[in-house]
């Protein structure tokens, strides 16, 4: 039986959010800073590349996927701040910021159906 790595991609992306929400808040702290460029660090899913995390196919009825599945691993370079060409408008740090509250709302949603799942499974 293969292990069930969605707490580990889960886990990931709570830390990855917590990066990007922690440079968000960087950017409106130094808003009125002269000559300061707006961050943010690499999207999620180009960490997940670079981490060779793909879809598996576990049975010939489910959707083929990239390769086998791996198991998630911290990439030291996955999470970045990249350096912007523009300052920071407040209105997209707080557009962003909504984002990362929403990608944690379902994160956390998702984590907790699944352990749900796994409870209801071994009460079986």
């Amino acid at each position: 039986m293969s292990g069930i790595y969605l707490f580990d991609l889960a886990s990931m992306q709570a830390r990855h959010l917590a990066v990007r929400q922690s440079t968000i808040a960087g950017n409106v702290a130094n808003a009125n800073t002269p000559d300061y460029k707006a961050r943010d660090v690499t999207p999620f899913a180009q960490v997940l590349a670079s981490a060779g995390f793909g879809m598996a196919q576990t049975a010939s009825a489910h959707v083929e996927g990239g390769g086998p599945g791996t198991r998630v691993q911290d990439s030291k370079d996955g999470w970045d701040v990249l350096e912007t060409a523009s300052g920071v408008s407040i209105e997209q740090e707080l557009l962003k910021a909504g984002t990362v509250a929403r990608e944690h709302s379902l994160n956390t949603g998702i984590v907790k159906a699944f352990d749900r799942m796994l409870k209801l499974a071994v009460k079986g």
